[in-house]
């Protein structure tokens, strides 16, 4: 059985292209981050990878353990990342905030199936499809006028 062992789990990936699965890839707005899925360590999982340093970044707290993610998607400067996660079947739209470091699922208590979350690039609206009714329709998720924007350094945003 050593011959399947995916090796030590706790090593973070050190190159962007490997033998592994990866896919489903987004690009920030900037540029500068990419995220996508990949099964490096036995699992469905979301990397981050910073295009300039050429590394992946630890991101606490994104991953959940016996879930499915897919379907990433990244904010301008990579703030915000919505995915969906199905950690008991039933895909939730999850949104992950770097800089708390907090994952929150958006669509809890939302009865229906949703796919393919996508969000603005200054992170307030999340779109994706939903099967609400009965077909797969195009819903808008406004976050609030209160939510912090994932602006570019430097720009202000007057009332």
């Amino acid at each position: 059985m050593g011959g399947c062992s995916f090796g030590n789990d706790s090593l973070t990936p050190v190159s962007l292209n490997s033998r592994f699965h990866d896919e489903q890839p987004a690009l920030s707005g900037d540029g500068r981050w990419l995220v996508f899925v990949s099964n490096r360590h036995g699992t469905s999982e979301i990397l981050f990878y910073d295009l300039d340093q050429k590394k992946f970044i630890e991101l606490p707290n994104l991953n959940q353990k016996g879930a499915i993610h897919e379907s990433p998607s990244v904010s301008r400067t990579g703030r915000y990342i919505a995915y969906l996660s199905s950690p008991q079947g039933k895909p939730d739209i999850i949104l992950y905030d770097r800089a708390t470091k907090r994952s929150d699922i958006l669509t809890q208590g939302y009865r229906h199936w949703v796919r393919n979350p996508h969000i603005s690039p200054d992170g307030r609206y999340v779109v994706f499809e939903s099967a609400r009714r009965g077909q797969w329709d195009i819903e808008v998720m406004d976050r609030g006028e209160y939510v912090e924007l994932d602006l570019p350094d430097g720009l202000v945003i007057t009332p």
